[in-house]
């Protein structure tokens, strides 16, 4: 038989293939809602049972005896530690109509790592952004051992704003910079040596391009190395260039293997100023600029007013410190920056 012959059916073939494929992708995706849904309730009943004993080792009886019950009717599955997970589900989530929303694009594996976050805002911004990126379990575990929602520029922000920028992504699908922006970057995957110039630094990147996108965060789309521009004659290149498309904005990002050196802020300018001008499309936003350092002076930072010309200092690492290193940086730098715009806000001046 010819391959004319065969062309119609192959196309048929993938055709009905694709709709079983979507079906068996919505079959998945219902039975896992209810699934979730039904340990809401579960949990949601422990807690009414256990607030009418009002007493805590009274609470820790109900679980250990229901669990034991549980176990022996329906089988594996209902142990006591899968009863306090629904419980926890239950007081993460008093309002079933917003898990039920939740839980059409996350599964309760997700959630089950998701509820264990004490911090609201933390926990709601994994929410967030496993939904907007559409991450895996395994991705969702890797986003919160490297300490992600730390490393964002909106972890630095004032309660406020976290919750302002949070609202508009889930409202309105509207994503904010700081929500994608981060400080550090960590670069542990392109595996360089102790010392390396910054074209190793670039190529080991472009190597590694698919990591260091997912890195960058959601949207980001890879467009240029080593972008020319001319000015006067004079011939001046961007490390790397992409775009995002949640943000609608080109973002030019250059290596240094130093420290932040003030001198960065002009250059930085000059090439967002002309992207802007022969770049830039019409119903795109300004671009942004990331300056990646080996380190930085935040005093400088500051002084120069990066983020009003839409600049983003961050350092990068190459070897990802220990979990309590990384913690107790991120948490100082946190408390600094928001120390900083607290009395930014209250000085009159």
């Amino acid at each position: 038989m010819s391959n004319d012959l065969r062309q119609p059916d192959d196309l048929l073939f993938q055709e009905i293939g694709q709709l079983i494929d979507a079906a068996k992708q919505r079959a998945a995706a219902a039975i896992n809602a209810e699934i979730t849904l039904l340990y809401w309730q579960v949990g949601n009943r422990i807690q009414i049972e256990v607030l009418q004993g009002q007493r805590a080792e009274y609470g820790k009886q109900v679980i250990l005896t229901l669990s034991q019950r549980l176990t022996q009717a329906y089988g594996k599955g209902w142990g006591e530690r899968q009863l306090r997970y629904c419980t926890l589900l239950a007081e993460v989530f008093p309002d079933r109509e917003i898990l039920h929303t939740v839980c059409a694009k996350l599964s309760w594996s997700h959630l089950k790592l998701i509820i264990g976050i004490e911090d609201p805002l933390k926990r709601d911004f994994y929410i967030q952004i496993a939904q907007l990126e559409q991450w895996s379990v395994r991705q969702l575990q890797e986003r919160i051992n490297s300490m992600l929602f730390e490393r964002t520029a909106l972890s630095r922000k004032p309660e406020d704003t976290i919750r302002h920028d949070l609202d508009q992504l889930r409202q309105e699908q509207q994503i904010s910079p700081d929500l994608l922006l981060k400080d550090p970057y960590v670069l542990d995957f392109l595996d360089l040596s102790d010392r390396y110039l910054e074209k190793d630094l670039e190529d080991a990147i472009l190597r590694e391009i698919e990591q260091f996108l997912l890195e960058l965060g959601a949207g980001f789309t890879f467009v240029a190395r080593q972008k020319r521009l001319q000015i006067d004659n004079d011939d001046f290149y961007i490390d790397l260039l992409f775009y995002n498309r949640k943000l609608k904005r080109l973002v030019a990002i250059e290596l240094k293997l130093g420290t932040f050196r003030p001198e960065y802020k002009s250059q930085m300018e000059l090439y967002l100023r002309w992207l802007a001008k022969y770049e830039q499309e019409s119903d795109e936003l300004p671009p942004l600029g990331i300056i990646l350092c080996a380190g930085k002076k935040q005093e400088q930072i500051e002084l120069l007013e990066l983020d009003k010309s839409g600049i983003h200092v961050a350092e990068y690492l190459t070897v990802l410190p220990p979990k309590e290193v990384l913690q107790t940086k991120l948490h100082e730098a946190i408390t600094t920056a928001r120390r900083r715009l607290q009395s930014s806000t209250d000085d009159p001046s």
